[in-house]
Order: C-alpha cells, then sequence, then structure tokens
C-alpha cells in the first residue's frame, strides 16, 4: 500500500504519525511525506517516510496515486495552517481516490461536534493500530 501522509506547519502531527506507522508495520508499505513546507517534509524524512515532497504541486500529484491519505482535518480545508494549506492542494487530496484518515486537530475555528478530545498520541495509535489493521484485513 501507498500511504501519504500530508502535515505543514512544524510537521509535528506527521512526523507522531509516520514514525507509529514504522513501529508497526516497518517496510510493509511505502509512506510518502508530504509537506506544506520544507521544514515539515524534513521532520517526516527524519520519523522515516520512505521518500517526501514538498509543496503544492508534489501533494496535488502524489495524493491521486495514494492509496490511503493521512493527516489532520486540516489538510481538506483551504487556507488552512495558516495558509499554507492552498485552495488546490484541499481539493486535491478531498478529492482523491484514497481512503482519508483525519485528525481531529486543528487550529482553524472548526469544531467536530459528538467527538471527544484526545490527545495526538491516542489518535494515532488508534489510526496505525486499529483503523488501518482493520482496512488491512479487508484488503
Amino acid at each position: 500500500m501507498r500511504i501519504c501522509v500530508v502535515d505543514g506547519q512544524g510537521g509535528g502531527i506527521g512526523a507522531a504519525v509516520i514514525k507509529r506507522l514504522k513501529e508497526v508495520y516497518q517496510e510493509e508499505h511505502e509512506i510518502i511525506a508530504l509537506g506544506t513546507n520544507a521544514i515539515a517534509t524534513a521532520q517526516m524524512l527524519k520519523a522515516r517516510a520512505n521518500r517526501g515532497a514538498t509543496g503544492e504541486n508534489a501533494i496535488v500529484q502524489t495524493v491521486a496515486t495514494a492509496d490511503i491519505v493521512i493527516g489532520p482535518i486540516a489538510i481538506i480545508l483551504p487556507n488552512a495552517m495558516m495558509g499554507e494549506l492552498t485552495p488546490r492542494m484541499a481539493e486535491a487530496i478531498a478529492a482523491a481516490k484514497a481512503l482519508k484518515l483525519l485528525l481531529p486537530l486543528t487550529q482553524e475555528r472548526i469544531e467536530i461536534v459528538g467527538l471527544k478530545p484526545e490527545p495526538l498520541p491516542h489518535l494515532v495509535e488508534h489510526i496505525v493500530s486499529i483503523r488501518l489493521k482493520e482496512i488491512m484485513q479487508d484488503v
């Protein structure tokens, strides 16, 4: 499977996801780091992503080839992450055929009603060790 992890700003969320993916699945799947900026991409590459790319065109082109896209919910919100997430990026991610596993974390003025706030490590663990395992069994 090709799993794209998208993040921006400092890349901390994406790095946490990639680190856990590598711990659980090692080299079983291709993990691609897609950063809205070079710092985010670098942090995700340090977390051992197989490959990485930065910027609008890299994100638009690569998510179209993904089986799964993981990132904070802001990756489908135009102009999120203090403007780093362009409308073209948000549209490409939302329209990609890939399954999107979105973490309910955002600095934007959006509240997802009905969700219980959880710390990032708990959310990452749920995506990697529970949800992805369910998806892999169905394939």
